[in-house]
């Protein structure tokens, strides 16, 4: 247990960030998971891939994942989704 104040002000913080972070992410794996399985079935369309796109972006902004892995879900979807169409 914290004996300074600062220290406790952190521990809260860090709680707080902490379910922040967890239902960002939760929110960016249900998100992924549905676009996947669209695309995976052949029933993927550009709305579907908007929607994700948005979601990845805003979980990037709000600092749960970083740029780069933002970045990289996003050309994985887009390259995922366009074999799928070429099929």
């Amino acid at each position: 247990m914290a004996n300074i104040r600062s220290a406790e002000k952190q521990r809260r913080q860090a709680e707080k960030a902490k379910t922040r972070n967890r239902a960002g992410m939760s929110k960016l794996r249900t998100q992924l998971k549905k676009t996947k399985s669209a695309i995976a079935s052949g029933e993927a369309n550009d709305e579907l891939l908007s929607t994700s796109f948005s979601v990845i972006d805003k979980a990037a902004k709000k600092k749960v994942i970083k740029t780069n892995t933002a970045d990289r879900y996003k050309s994985r979807l887009t390259a995922a989704a366009k074999k799928s169409a070429a099929k």
